[in-house]
């Protein structure tokens, strides 16, 4: 394990990267005997950092869920991160969201389905049944994810770690929102779906069963893995219960359209 001072070092560069969006060499390079614990407690300290400024944590997110994912990281699970206050854009029907692209580094676009809670969810044996049961509602969402580690080593190309992946907040930078709310009961989750447009061509289209079969059990998951840290997912936060589409690079000047059909459509600009 990474010394508590290196922890610190290593969460204050991530800062650091965050604000001049200068990105930093693989953490898994310099400390080739990092483990995936180190990753996590990286992440909380950075974390930790960012509550110290004000912000605020409104949720959590779910990475690598797809088997492909993970085959690419090499792990046979996959990893979470912490939403922010300042990570939220909410789409408003009929209008183009405005993202300003100067707060990223090099973002991409994930299409996700996000569960509002009403009840805790306490691990380490939460089902699918009682994700079900404690959430408000399910909503379309965007995870805006972005590499504040380097994805490809500048002077290797070798592409970074899932340690590094998980130091990095899980490569989460943003969430957008602001479809349709339905209760889990009225629609059938494995099937909700989404076409992703980036100005005018489809990019991508997936259904929500490509999240571990269904987007709740990456919940389940979720919450069984923070109790060992002593952790629960509270009631009023939100969790992105994974991707069912590959990552789209986005720039400047790029319009996105995600149409969930009966759950609404999501459309942003990068400005």
């Amino acid at each position: 394990m990474l010394s508590d001072s290196l922890i610190q070092q290593l969460a204050a560069e991530l800062q650091e990267s965050e604000k001049s969006r200068v990105q930093v060499e693989h953490f898994s390079k310099r400390f080739p005997d990092m483990t995936i614990e180190d990753g996590y407690r990286i992440s909380r300290a950075w974390v930790a950092l960012q509550k110290a400024e004000g912000r605020a944590v409104i949720g959590h997110k779910i990475g690598l869920t797809s088997r492909a994912m993970q085959q690419a990281s090499q792990i046979t699970e996959p990893d979470y991160g912490t939403l922010l206050d300042s990570m939220l854009f909410t789409c408003t029907e009929g209008e183009e969201l405005q993202i300003p692209t100067s707060r990223f580094i090099a973002p991409r676009v994930e299409v996700e389905l996000a569960f509002m809670l009403k009840a805790p969810l306490r691990g380490p044996q939460v089902t699918l049944e009682q994700v079900l049961e404690a959430t408000d509602y399910v909503t379309p969402a965007i995870e805006i994810i972005d590499s504040r580690i380097e994805q490809f080593d500048r002077h290797t190309k070798v592409m970074r770690k899932v340690f590094d992946t998980i130091s990095d907040n899980a490569a989460n930078a943003g969430i957008v929102v602001g479809g349709k709310r339905v209760a889990p009961a009225e629609v059938d989750l494995p099937w909700c779906g989404s076409i992703l447009r980036q100005n005018g061509i489809v990019e991508e289209t997936g259904l929500a069963a490509g999240v571990q079969g269904h987007p709740a059990i990456g919940v389940a998951w979720l919450a069984n893995k923070l109790a060992p840290w002593d952790e629960t997912l509270l009631p009023g936060q939100i969790v992105l219960a994974g991707s069912f589409t590959r990552p789209v690079a986005a720039k400047v000047g790029d319009v996105f359209e995600a149409d969930y059909g009966p759950l609404g459509v999501l459309k942003f600009r990068f400005v």
